[in-house]
Order: structure tokens, then C-alpha cells, then sequence
């Protein structure tokens, strides 16, 4: 669990390491961006996201995607969501984003993407939704409030810095960040 949210180089040099491969962080790291590629196409989004984006977006609320993914594989999970992600302010990849100098858990890539909206708003102002322990760590790191929709298999321990934890993104309710009610 501890590679969850880290940047690809990363993960694969936990795992390259950890495990004791006999192959480099590169090689295996070529590897899995391929593997990753046929596994990755078409994934489906999380239950209320089409839903939350939309009435973000219908009420000039500024969004972006801050991921530790890099651009290919960011580009493979989103294809078939072209329209909902073009939604979107602007993309953040924490793999291959040259500001952003240090993965989740570090709050870098949190930062940046607050940085790159053209009122540029306080920490304090942002909204993160996030399921990955290291990224509810970045986001707090940043000054930020942290939505968590984890994965069933994240520990109690884990969750317990987010703002709030939910089964779903359909049990978010904006008006409890100070934003617009679902309608």
C-alpha cells in the first residue's frame, strides 16, 4: 500500500528494489507502462464522478487533474471520457510535470495544479478528492481540505487525516465545502 499515489518511477523502485528484481528500474518500468496500456483502456469512472464534474463545471467552479500518473497513461485511462475530462482547467501529471519536484506524499503536485487556475486560490481554498493514502497526505501537506473515496482494503489508520471519507462519490455533498448543492 505504500506505493499508492507515488509517482510511476517510484512505485517501480519499491518494487524493483524491495523485491530484489534482476532487472533495472527502467526496464521494468518499460514493462509496466506497456502492460499498463492494455490493462488501463477504457477504465470506467468512479460511481458519481460524471455527476460531480458536471455540476462543478455548470457553476464556474474550476477544476483540474493532479495524478502522479505521467501523460500516457493519463491520456489511456481517460479516452473514452474525452468529453468529461475537457471539463477540466487544466491536467497535472506528477510523473512527467518538470514544477512538480516531489511525488505524494509531498504537497507539490497539489501546489502546482492551485498555481496553474487564473485566480491562482489560497490552499485553504481547494478541494481535493483523493483514494490513496499518500495522496490525503499531499493534499493536507498543502493546506488543503481532502475528500477520500478509498479502496475497501485502505486500514482505519489510513483514512483518518482526510477531512472526510466516503463509500462513493455519490454520497459527496458540496454544500458542506461551502459550494453549490446538487440540484
Amino acid at each position: 500500500m505504500r506505493v499508492l499515489g507515488t509517482t510511476e518511477q517510484r512505485t517501480v523502485s519499491i518494487i524493483v528494489n524491495d523485491l530484489k528484481l534482476s532487472c533495472t528500474v527502467d526496464d521494468f518500468l518499460k514493462k509496466f507502462r506497456e502492460k499498463q496500456l492494455l490493462e488501463l483502456g477504457g477504465a470506467p469512472l468512479l460511481k458519481g464522478a460524471e455527476r460531480l464534474v458536471r455540476h462543478l463545471h455548470q457553476h464556474n467552479i474550476p477544476i483540474a487533474l493532479a495524478t502522479s500518473s505521467g501523460a500516457d497513461s493519463v491520456e489511456v485511462k481517460i479516452k473514452n471520457h474525452q468529453e468529461l475530462f475537457a471539463l477540466f482547467n487544466h491536467k497535472v501529471m506528477g510523473s512527467s510535470d518538470a514544477e512538480v519536484k516531489e511525488g505524494k506524499p509531498a504537497p507539490d503536485i497539489f501546489l502546482v495544479a492551485a498555481k496553474r487556475f487564473p485566480d491562482s486560490p489560497k490552499p485553504d481554498q481547494c478541494l481535493v478528492f483523493e483514494d490513496a493514502p499518500n495522496g490525503v497526505t499531499a493534499g493536507v501537506s498543502a493546506g488543503m481540505q481532502v475528500v477520500m473515496v478509498p479502496d475497501p482494503h485502505i486500514s482505519e489508520e489510513q483514512r483518518k487525516h482526510a477531512t472526510v471519507v466516503l463509500g462513493s462519490l455519490e454520497e459527496f455533498k458540496p454544500e458542506q465545502f461551502g459550494l453549490p448543492a446538487f440540484e
